[in-house]
């Protein structure tokens, strides 16, 4: 949540149940379920580490609320993390280091493991299409959606890749 924190806080100072509701209003269905005290203690480690301060603002029938805003290193750093690329690769995928470990070790049939996460991937694909219909015409989380379908999309390609060459004579995880 770091990171989203900081860019809420780009454009105004808040308090974390404003974060909270902002970040949810944008992403809608597409991110978890947020709880508060997340908010918070991501915020506390925000100002630990001299990436945001917080004033106290007087309430009229309530306590005091917090309210955050970028300081000068919180804004140098989430700058980085905008200029910078997203790693995209995959190489520690932990299904392929079942499927492989499974098939090596004898502790289970890789056909069984790869019929079982196409069943996955295709749940998730209906899961994205019920929330694809519920999206209201949010562009944002609509391209959320449509993204993590593509990627599920690729895994479904890339487990026929992983049958057929299972059902190869020699299947890459076979022992030498």
């Amino acid at each position: 949540m770091k990171f989203p924190i900081l860019a809420m806080l780009a454009s105004s100072p808040a308090h974390g149940y404003e974060l909270k509701r902002e970040l949810e209003h944008h992403f809608g269905a597409a991110l978890p379920p947020l709880n508060t005290g997340q908010i918070y203690t991501s915020l506390a480690r925000l100002e630990r580490d001299g990436l945001v301060d917080a004033d106290r603002v007087a309430q009229d029938s309530r306590p005091n609320k917090r309210v955050y805003r970028l300081t000068a290193q919180g804004q140098a750093a989430l700058d980085e993390w905008v200029t910078q690329p997203t790693p995209g690769s995959r190489l520690r995928d932990e299904f392929f280091m079942k499927l492989v470990l499974a098939g090596r070790a004898g502790i289970a049939d890789p056909r069984v493991l790869i019929e079982r996460q196409r069943g996955e991937y295709l749940q998730g694909l209906r899961d994205l299409d019920r929330l694809s219909g519920a999206a209201n015409g949010d562009w944002a989380e609509a391209l959320l959606i449509e993204g993590a379908a593509l990627h599920l999309e690729a895994d479904l390609k890339w487990l026929a890749l992983c049958e057929e060459r299972l059902n190869a004579e020699v299947t890459p995880w076979s022992r030498s």
